[in-house]
């Protein structure tokens, strides 16, 4: 395991684009991300000057990222229930992944690069975040890491995946054929 202490934090930027991508997909499945994708993602991250996605570095080596859309750059979608939130849709960023290295896991990298979104997304003027959790996760990783955060479930949707696997060549890694798993659409309200 790499030492902790070793562990850099710094906002995500163009140049580590490509190891954002391999480390998601590696994690996540093939073609979680892409080159193109993670463009939008990045740009969607800003608002008023404020980036809001971060990455973790050891050694100049990308080990974890947490992408997040900026309160006023996503629009929910059908996965979505804002009438279920407890904060106005308008201020509610969007988190849209947190990866950490297996090598590296279960030693607060994760839940440093939420609190540094959380501080970035409140410099943008949200008041809470909501994050679809992969609930296939390894042992439930992502729901109990969410959840300790002071993430709270609001609904689950099975099959979130489901259409990027058919339509964007997505490759779910627990799923054989198309993407049945489960999401669990949490918020979190910032205090």
């Amino acid at each position: 395991m790499k030492s902790v202490k070793q562990v850099s934090y710094v906002q995500l930027e163009p140049k580590y684009f490509k190891q954002v991508v391999e480390l998601g997909n590696r994690v996540h499945g093939d073609n979680y991300l892409s080159s193109e994708s993670i463009k939008t993602i990045y740009e969607d991250s800003w608002q008023d000057d404020i980036n809001a996605s971060w990455i973790a570095l050891f050694e100049d080596k990308v080990v974890g990222f947490r992408l997040t859309f900026a309160a006023s750059k996503w629009t929910p979608n059908e996965w979505c229930s804002p009438t279920l939130w407890p904060i106005p849709q308008e201020q509610v960023c969007y988190f849209k992944c947190n990866t950490v290295d297996k090598s590296i896991r279960a030693h607060g990298v994760g839940s440093e690069l939420l609190k540094r979104s959380i501080k970035q997304a409140k410099l943008q003027g949200a008041q809470a975040g909501l994050a679809h959790i992969w609930l296939a996760s390894p042992g439930n990783s992502a729901y109990k890491y969410f959840t300790k955060n002071g993430g709270k479930l609001v609904k689950k949707h099975p099959n979130m995946w489901r259409h990027a696997s058919i339509h964007e060549g997505y490759n779910c890694p627990v799923c054989t054929g198309y993407c049945e798993c489960v999401a669990a659409e949490m918020i979190l309200p910032f205090q």
